[in-house]
């Protein structure tokens, strides 16, 4: 899938790294196998109480919730009452890798979030607002069926811009666009060799 407008790379801290994860793939989506089997996926509610479409979990130092409490990060799965899995090592090196390439050279990510879309499942425009440190970029993976990623600016009223996403596609973006807003368009139905029917994207994030 082409990307649906041309975005220059690196344009104000937003890198668009096509294929960049593709050769690790099948080594990836094991991993999240493996993370799922022990804190499982889950569809969380917003603070206003609405389930949201797509299904979470976490690895790393602290996970990502979202309850009638509020979003935050935690040390533990509040479903298991156990720390989240340890981000392996080959996710925090991609993440590191990727970012690099985007002009980030320090990152080192504490956390992952990990979000499992389903056809239907969409994510709507929003901030990550919830980390402690803004100076680290957010670094996107995407695996398994494509995606249209909705790049926002700075105000929710901002129209965003498309991208099409392909399984192995990573973003990273930072410095002055680090908060803006952005999201992933309903995802269309279709079958990937390796994930089935569904979609898989690592957010990798400085938390603590």
């Amino acid at each position: 899938m082409p990307d649906l407008f041309a975005m220059p790379r690196n344009e104000d801290g937003f890198a668009h790294l096509p294929g960049f994860a593709a050769a690790q793939e099948a080594d990836l989506v094991e991993e999240v196998r493996a993370i799922a089997a022990a804190a499982a996926f889950r569809r969380m509610s917003t603070p206003g109480g609405k389930l949201m479409s797509v299904a979470m979990t976490s690895c790393g130092a602290a996970g990502w919730i979202s309850d009638r409490r509020g979003y935050r990060y935690a040390a533990q799965d509040p479903q298991t009452g156990l720390d989240w899995p340890a981000m392996p090592p080959r996710f925090f090196a991609l993440a590191a890798e990727a970012a690099a390439q985007a002009g980030f050279a320090a990152f080192r990510p504490d956390a992952c979030l990990i979000n499992r879309y389903v056809a239907g499942a969409k994510m709507t425009l929003h901030q990550d607002a919830d980390e402690r440190d803004f100076s680290a970029p957010i670094v996107s993976v995407s695996l398994g069926l494509p995606a249209v990623f909705l790049w926002g600016g700075p105000a929710r009223a901002d129209r965003p811009v498309r991208i099409g996403l392909e399984s192995g596609d990573v973003l990273v973006w930072g410095g002055p666009v680090r908060r803006y807003f952005h999201g992933i368009l309903p995802l269309k139905p279709g079958i990937h060799p390796l994930l089935g029917a569904e979609r898989i994207n690592l957010t990798f994030r400085k938390a603590l």
